[in-house]
């Protein structure tokens, strides 16, 4: 097991940054720690890095217990969101940095230090850029830079803060692809921290969402996006609609829309929401039953190979989005101000202040 935690628990002052917090990262996995600004998960990360230390529980790094260990003696790179180069040294220095500083008995000759900068270089394909300096690199560049420096003392476990969050989005996106690769070769546990969902769920092998100094769900990135723990981690993970309602006898009445949920037939009247992501939403120009909700069209808008529509319902005046193909756009050719009939394909409900699993439902 390359990363345990174990019942971890951290306070600052009166703020409670992480409530008993258990998870476990297998030797060669790659896994994100997403969720809000404040959710405890750079905390986290700072936790397992050594930088912080728990007020109660563990850390096992590769079944050694390093609770409060140093971060020297952890074996453990460390990626900051803003790199932390040094701004007056080369790029071939800044990755030698941390074998140089190694005491002497640990140290490796100046050959083999040169031949491993160079070969970190060479894998992270920046070696001609070795005799740069920070300042004439681009961001993704620096970010790589950093990358290397962190892999040349060869640590057992790599860990990312919000390693892309500088970046523009088509870096961002290049860097994605090309870390998920990168790991593959070095096959070290890590974990990177992030608030971007699409960021997580193209990257790692597994999320844990985050929220509240706790962990909400983990899983893979289908299991999370497809089958959520709970309404925070649905409304997380992406756009969604909301229709608010109650469920009473094994139905589930969300104003023109109604359910059956046989899971709660049995279940005293209770309040509930019903989810649909945008995509998951029917528009026809005819009305298209009992379930069908009239709405304006306020607004369409062409994104890459999509339409995407904010409609306003006719009865309550509140505002759904939807999300069509461009072929289905040509075969309607829907305009601002028409009036059309929307359907959700399917919703998910859950039981309002319930963490139980969800109730899935074609409609």
């Amino acid at each position: 097991m390359g990363i345990e935690v174990r019942n971890v628990s951290k306070r600052f002052g009166s703020f409670e940054a992480l409530k008993r917090i258990d998870l476990s990262v297998a030797d060669g996995e790659l896994l994100a720690l997403l969720g809000p600004s404040g959710c405890g998960k750079t905390t986290l990360l700072r936790i397992i890095a050594g930088l912080e230390f728990p007020d109660s529980g563990s850390i096992l790094l590769n079944g050694r217990d390093a609770t409060m260990s140093a971060a020297g003696e952890r074996q453990v790179g460390f990626v900051f969101q803003h790199y932390a180069l040094f701004r007056h040294m080369t790029v071939f220095e800044n990755v030698a940095f941390g074998l140089r500083v190694q005491p002497r008995a640990a140290r490796l000759p100046k050959d083999k230090i040169r031949e491993r900068v160079m070969t970190l270089l060479k894998l992270v394909q920046l070696e001609w850029l070795a005799d740069r300096y920070p300042s004439q690199l681009s961001g993704g560049q620096r970010q790589r830079i950093a990358l290397a420096r962190a892999l040349a003392v060869q640590p057992k476990v790599l860990l990312l803060d919000e390693p892309f969050g500088a970046l523009d989005a088509r870096v961002r996106k290049q860097l994605r692809d090309w870390l998920r690769r990168l790991h593959d070769e070095i096959h070290v546990a890590c974990v990177f921290v992030t608030h971007d969902q699409e960021e997580a769920l193209e990257v790692a092998h597994r999320v844990a969402v985050m929220n509240a100094g706790g962990i909400e769900q983990i899983g893979t990135p289908e299991e999370v996006y497809d089958r959520p723990a709970n309404a925070f981690v649905y409304s997380f993970l992406g756009d969604v609609n909301l229709f608010r309602g109650r469920v009473q006898s094994g139905r589930a009445m969300m104003g023109d829309l109604e359910v059956d949920a046989p899971e709660h037939r049995d279940a005293p009247d209770a309040p509930a929401t019903a989810y649909a992501r945008p995509h998951e939403m029917e528009v026809s120009r005819d009305d298209a039953g009992p379930q069908a909700i009239r709405a304006e069209i306020a607004h369409i808008q062409t994104a890459g190979p999509n339409v995407k529509l904010k409609l306003k319902r006719a009865d309550s005046g509140e505002f759904l989005d939807a999300e069509i193909s461009r072929d289905r756009q040509r075969e309607l050719n829907l305009r601002t101000g028409e009036f059309v009939f929307v359907k959700p394909k399917q919703v998910r409900i859950f039981i309002d202040d319930s963490v139980s699993p969800p109730l899935n439902y074609q409609i």
